[in-house]
């Protein structure tokens, strides 16, 4: 039987109130990360103090140019594009499916995020396409070594320099607003879709099993195909991971769990979760784990990253070039 969660008894007690604390705590810390270490001026400060390029800096090219020297960006543009289309066409048919409850679970907000992701990232690689044919008044650069001292592109240790009678160095440019955006969604996506398919396949999946739950078509690719797409983008892409930006992946977690409590807080249906269930005594536990798995499913991501840098620097030391 559902519980009635319009009634002020339901929501006026001590484990609304512990459960909004551990929300609370989350979001304020998560903004004092972003506070402290998200923007150009902390980003300048963190530079000066360590001697080193502050690991949150985001160059214009990094947003649309493969991890390969040599590789053309046209191959990462088809890569997203094609990732785009199966995504979008996956969440449409799960909105025909499921109707206006589409929204009304973590996985689909999730997939919708990662959706966006190509989406924009498709549209960022089109404009380096272009950037890549058109650079220096139509002159072409040399696609050589990354600098990462300088910031600049260089062939056997001296800077790269643009064909024609006015060639000058390529400085690199650093990422403009949309490119900041594309790269925060792609480390939110990196820690939802780790915890999403961690928790349906390690924790729900067996619990239904165990109900003769059978699951459909839908269910298993919208928890399979978003993990599959994000590692082939990570494979091929140049986008950093620093981490204090699990600071944007606490935040998207909270605003759907606020979410959650606001249309309860109008309307007496069921949780799409069992443990978001604010009536149980147990509740309290349950919210303060599963923002504890955030970490470690942040974590296992970063770890895919180090990974990532140290095989194929060691596999392709002369092509591979991505900023650590």
């Amino acid at each position: 039987m559902t519980t009635d969660t319009t009634t002020s008894s339901y929501w006026l007690n001590w484990r609304v109130t512990l459960c909004s604390i551990w929300i609370l705590a989350s979001m304020v810390f998560a903004s004092f990360l972003i506070s402290k270490y998200e923007g150009p001026k902390n980003w300048k400060q963190g530079s000066r103090e360590d001697g080193q390029e502050h690991a949150a800096m985001l160059y214009d090219d990094e947003v649309w140019r493969p991890c390969f020297k040599g590789m053309h960006p046209v191959w990462l543009l088809a890569f997203r594009v094609v990732a785009f289309v199966v995504l979008l066409a996956l969440l449409i048919i799960t909105a025909a499916v499921d109707g206006d409850s589409i929204f009304y679970y973590y996985t689909q907000w999730t997939f919708t995020l990662i959706t966006v992701y190509f989406g924009l990232g498709s549209l960022l690689s089109m404009y380096g396409c272009y950037q890549y044919h058109n650079q220096v008044g139509g002159s072409r650069i040399d696609n050589g070594d990354f600098d990462a001292e300088n910031g600049t592109y260089a062939e056997n240790s001296n800077v790269a320099k643009c064909s024609g009678p006015n060639a000058e160095h390529h400085v690199r440019q650093t990422a403009g607003f949309w490119g900041y955006i594309f790269q925060i969604i792609f480390q939110m996506n990196a820690g939802a879709v780790m915890l999403t398919d961690c928790i349906f396949w390690f924790i729900i999946v067996p619990f239904l099993a165990i109900k003769d739950y059978h699951l459909n078509f839908l269910i298993i690719n919208m928890h399979t195909v978003n993990a599959v797409f994000l590692f082939g983008d990570t494979a091929m892409n140049s986008l950093r991971f620093p981490w204090f930006r699990i600071a944007y992946f606490f935040l998207w977690t909270a605003i759907y769990v606020i979410f959650q409590w606001i249309v309860h807080a109008c309307v007496s249906l069921w949780w799409p979760y069992p443990f978001l269930d604010l009536s149980s005594p147990f509740s309290p536990i349950w919210y303060s784990s599963v923002a504890l798995m955030h970490i470690p499913c942040y974590g296992i991501f970063a770890l895919i990253m180090k990974l990532k840098h140290y095989l194929l620097s060691k596999w392709f030391p002369h092509t591979y070039r991505c900023a650590k």
